[in-house]
C-alpha cells in the first residue's frame, strides 16, 4: 500500500460517457388524469456514469486521468464535460459529433425506490471522422500515459476500429490496455493486456457454463486463445477474482455484506489500472481490486473507494504487513480525524514495549475492548534512554513498532521522541486515552485531550524490567 500511496499514475479512458440523473422525492397520491403514482420531486443529484464513473475511480485513488469518447453537441455534453473538468480529468480528447446525443439515464426515485428510468441518448456507431479523431489524440498522448482502458458500455464508441486502433497503437509504445467489455464477441478486443468480464459475461462469450475450477479454466483458457490477451480474468462476485497467465489463481473475497453492486465492475477496472500503473504484479494488483470492489459493495449509493478505505479494510481482515500500521504523527492524525468523522472511537495508550511479554498483550487486549480503532504511541530509542536509562531499550525502535503492529489488538503504532506523548495525545485528541492501573489517583499526561480516560491493571509479575533480571541472574520462570 505504501508504494501506492504517494503514485500518480497517469491513465487514459476511453469509452461510453454517460449521466446518471436522479430525481428524489415522495408520493403520496394517484394522478387524477391516470392510474399513475404523483411525485413531488424534493432534490435532483447528477453523477458521472459509465466510462465516467471508471474516471471517477480512478481520481478518488489519486490518479491523473485523461478523458476520450464521443459526445453530442447538446447541453448534456456540456453538462458532462464540465463534470469531468471539476474532477481534475483532462477532456481533450472529447469529440463532439453533430446530431449524437450524450447519453443521459434519469431516475425517479420515491420514498428510495426507483419507479422509472427515462434514457436520451445515441447508441448506434460513432462515424468514422469520429473515430479516427479518437485514435489521432490516443496517438499523440499515448507516451505520457501509463495505462490506456476501454470502458464499453455498449453505446457505440468502441468499436472495432478503435478498439484495434488503440490497441495497436499502445502496442508500439509497451503500454498495457484493459478492457471492460460488452457483449458477446470479444473478437475486436484482440491483443489487450487483459479483459474483465464477469462470470455471466464470460459464460456468454465463451459459451462455457461456469460451474466449478475446470469449467472457469476452459472460459480463461479460451478468452486469452480468442482474444490473444496476456492474462486471462473473469470477475467472480463474492467469490474473487480468477485470473490466468502460465496457470489459474483465485484471488477469494472475504464475505461482507452487500448493499449495492452499483458501479463495482468501474471500480474492479480503475483499481486494476491504477495498481499496475504503481508497478504492482497482476498477483498483488488481483487482491488490490478485489479488496477495493468488497469496500464499493459495502457502501449504498457510491461507487468509489479511496487508499485509505481500502487499507482500513485489509487491516480488518489482518491480510497487511505490520509496515502499513506504522504511522508518522501527521499520517496518524488524518487517521484518527478520518475514523472519527466516521463515528468510530479511537482509543490511544503510549509506552515503551520494549521486550514484549504477556502483560503488555493483555493490556493491549483491553484497551481495545473499549472503541473501535486502536493507536498505540511508542517512546522512540532517545525517549526510552531519558525515562529508563543508557542501558534500554533492550530492542530497537523499528523493531518494537514492527512487533507491536503485528498484534491484532493494535491497528496503528506512531513513535514520539519527547519525554511524554502530550503534543501526541493533544494532536490526535482520542475518544479513549488508557493508561496503567498504577495511575490510580495520580494526573495523566494529557487526559484533558480525551473524552474519557480508562485504567488498565497490569499483570502481576509481568514487565520489562522483571524480564532482563531473570536473564541476568539466568534464571526461568
Amino acid at each position: 500500500m505504501n508504494r501506492l500511496k504517494n503514485a500518480q499514475p497517469h491513465i487514459l479512458v476511453i469509452g461510453d460517457l454517460m449521466i446518471d440523473h436522479y430525481l428524489w422525492g415522495g408520493c403520496e397520491r394517484i394522478s387524477p388524469e391516470a392510474p399513475v403514482q404523483v411525485v413531488d420531486i424534493a432534490r435532483e443529484t447528477t453523477v458521472l456514469g459509465g466510462a465516467g464513473n471508471v474516471v471517477n475511480n480512478l481520481v478518488t485513488l489519486g490518479a491523473r486521468v485523461s478523458v476520450a469518447g464521443v459526445i453530442g453537441d447538446d447541453e448534456n455534453g456540456l453538462e458532462l464535460t464540465k463534470m469531468l473538468s471539476s474532477l481534475g480529468a483532462s477532456c481533450e480528447g472529447l469529440v463532439i459529433q453533430e446530431g449524437r446525443k450524450t447519453s443521459k439515464k434519469s431516475r425517479i426515485i420515491a420514498s428510495n425506490q426507483q419507479i422509472l428510468r427515462y434514457d436520451k441518448e445515441s447508441k448506434e456507431s460513432i462515424e468514422e471522422l469520429s473515430a479516427q479523431k479518437l485514435i489521432a489524440y490516443v496517438l499523440r498522448i499515448i507516451d505520457q500515459c501509463d495505462m490506456v482502458i476501454l470502458s464499453d458500455y455498449g453505446k457505440g464508441v468502441i468499436t472495432e476500429a478503435v478498439a484495434q486502433g488503440v490497441i495497436a497503437c499502445a502496442k508500439t509504445k509497451d503500454k498495457k490496455v484493459l478492457v471492460d467489455p460488452k457483449g458477446k464477441d470479444y473478437c475486436k478486443y484482440s491483443g489487450a493486456y487483459l479483459l474483465t468480464p464477469n462470470k455471466k459475461e464470460a459464460s456468454e462469450a465463451t459459451g462455457i457454463t461456469i460451474k466449478d475450477d475446470e469449467t472457469l479454466r476452459e472460459a480463461l483458457l479460451g478468452l486469452k486463445s480468442t482474444c490473444n490477451l496476456q492474462c486471462s480474468m473473469i470477475t467472480l462476485s463474492e467469490d474473487g477474482i480468477a485470473i490466468y497467465d502460465e496457470s489459474m489463481r483465485r484471488y477469494p473475497t472475504v464475505a461482507k455484506e452487500v448493499f449495492d453492486v452499483t458501479g463495482a465492475g468501474d471500480t474492479v477496472i480503475a483499481s486494476l489500472s491504477f495498481a499496475l500503473s504503481c508497478g504492482l504484479s497482476i498477483d498483488e494488483a488481483a487482491p488490490f481490486a478485489n479488496h477495493a470492489a468488497a469496500v464499493v459493495v459495502g457502501k449504498i449509493g457510491s461507487a468509489t473507494v479511496t487508499l485509505d478505505e481500502i487499507e482500513t479494510y485489509e487491516s480488518s481482515l489482518h491480510q497487511s504487513s505490520s509496515d502499513t500500521h506504522i504511522k508518522s504523527q501527521t499520517e496518524i492524525v488524518a487517521i484518527a480525524q478520518r475514523f472519527k468523522r466516521e463515528g468510530k472511537r479511537v482509543v490511544f495508550t503510549n509506552g515503551c514495549f520494549d521486550i514484549l511479554h504477556v502483560g503488555h498483550v493483555k493490556y493491549l487486549q483491553e484497551a481495545k475492548s473499549y472503541g473501535d480503532v486502536l493507536i498505540v504511541g511508542l517512546n522512540s530509542d532517545s525517549s526510552v534512554r531519558e525515562l529508563k536509562g543508557p542501558t534500554r531499550p533492550v530492542n530497537p525502535q523499528n523493531d518494537r513498532a514492527y512487533i507491536l503492529a503485528a498484534l491484532e489488538s493494535v491497528d496503528y503504532v506512531v513513535m514520539f521522541s519527547d519525554e511524554t506523548p502530550y503534543e501526541l495525545i493533544k494532536s490526535i485528541s482520542p475518544d479513549i486515552l488508557v493508561k496503567g492501573g498504577d495511575y490510580e489517583g495520580k494526573s495523566v499526561v494529557g487526559a484533558q485531550f480525551a473524552k474519557e480516560l480508562r485504567l488498565v491493571e497490569f499483570v502481576d509479575g509481568k514487565s520489562t524490567t522483571a524480564t532482563i533480571a531473570r536473564i541476568n541472574e539466568g534464571t526461568t520462570c
